[in-house]
């Protein structure tokens, strides 16, 4: 399945004004405030769920070793924090559906 166009949070705010009869400006200020929270509850080590869309969850990724493909140096990759999402089962759903319409490859 080739990859979809970029989507971008204006185009989401014009759309959820339009669906609740606000302004695009007080949709996208809606939309970064929620944005905002998510950023902070995940600082703060907080798991974040939307049942049936998904679950963000912060890892801590430990320290390893790595090599420098130009020189082939080892180098200390220190331990870092990224995040988790596990996919909801209605996305989850969404998402196949997508797939199970598309024809199938030809098989070699």
């Amino acid at each position: 399945m080739p990859a979809g166009r970029t989507v971008k949070k204006r185009e989401i705010a014009k759309r959820v004004a339009q669906e609740l009869g606000i302004t695009a400006t007080l949709a996208g200020e809606v939309i970064q405030r929620f944005l905002d929270e998510i950023i902070r509850e995940l600082a703060q080590s907080n798991r974040l769920e939307f049942r049936n869309f998904g679950v963000f969850e912060p890892r801590d990724v430990k320290p390893k070793l790595g090599r420098n493909p130009r020189t082939g140096d080892v180098v200390n990759i220190p331990k870092k924090k990224t995040v988790r999402f596990k996919v909801g089962k209605i996305m989850k759903q969404s998402l196949q559906s997508l797939v199970d319409r598309e024809p199938d490859s030809p098989t070699l």
